[in-house]
């Protein structure tokens, strides 16, 4: 049973198995991104619904440029075809980007730039793609903006922190993940977040991402709802701290 005083507040996924879903019904690689692109809208949806405030999905890894050019060009294009506004609009959704944009075709840029703009007033839950993105990558351009402010003088390099760190990253316009659901069966994170996701709960479930609905969704609540997040401290004394707030 879900409690709904419990509900994550940021939700990251790893949305894998589209290629495997596809093969396993004979049919290419694109067909389970197409079908992939619809379950992102309907859980979308469902996090609405629960009030989840922040969904971020890993559609593209800065590997996946490596991918076959035939499977890039139709990713490339799912992006400009698939991502409209409409479930933004009828949800109340920003929508976001995070990851390299210069790589990213001009056409795709200037589609998702277009959608940002549109869907920039919304509040109830801010939806955010990970493209073009790995967590390497972000960490290496988050260290040379801060190198080259320290450079400026704009920063003294002692005052550096873990804040100065994730006020530079892609990421800074939200909270770290409260949960890390991977579709697909794979168990890794795969260069995703690396940074945010230090005291994420985890779930993992062979359920392929076209195959993924509501009631897996439950299903991963339930089980980051299961657990104590002491974020470094014991049992006890977190057990202290909901009694004293009590």
């Amino acid at each position: 049973m879900i409690d709904p005083n419990r509900i994550p507040q940021h939700i990251a996924i790893i949305m894998d198995g589209n290629g495997r879903w596809a093969s396993e019904r004979g049919k290419v690689r694109s067909y389970g991104h197409s079908a992939g692109a619809e379950t992102l809208k309907e859980v979308t949806a469902d996090c609405v619904r629960l009030g989840v405030k922040y969904l971020t999905l890993y559609a593209f890894s800065t590997e996946n440029w490596n991918r076959p050019d035939d499977e890039v060009a139709a990713l490339m294009e799912l992006c400009i075809t698939s991502l409209k506004t409409d479930i933004f609009d009828k949800n109340n959704v920003r929508f976001k980007v995070i990851g390299d944009r210069s790589r990213l075709p001009e056409r795709v840029r200037q589609s998702l730039k277009k959608m940002e703009d549109q869907t920039a007033g919304y509040t109830t839950m801010t939806t955010v793609i990970a493209l073009s993105y790995s967590s390497r990558w972000e960490i290496t351009n988050a260290t040379k903006l801060i190198a080259e402010k320290a450079k400026n003088g704009e920063i003294n390099p002692e005052d550096i922190n873990e804040d100065t760190i994730s006020e530079h990253l892609n990421t800074n316009f939200m909270p770290d993940p409260d949960l890390l659901i991977r579709t697909g069966g794979e168990q890794r994170v795969s260069n995703y977040l690396l940074w945010q996701i230090a005291y994420s709960e985890m779930y993992f479930t062979p359920v392929y991402w076209p195959d993924f609905n509501n009631e897996e969704l439950l299903k991963a609540i339930e089980s980051y709802q299961s657990k104590q997040r002491r974020f470094g401290k014991t049992e006890a004394q977190i057990e202290a701290e909901e009694a004293a707030a009590k």
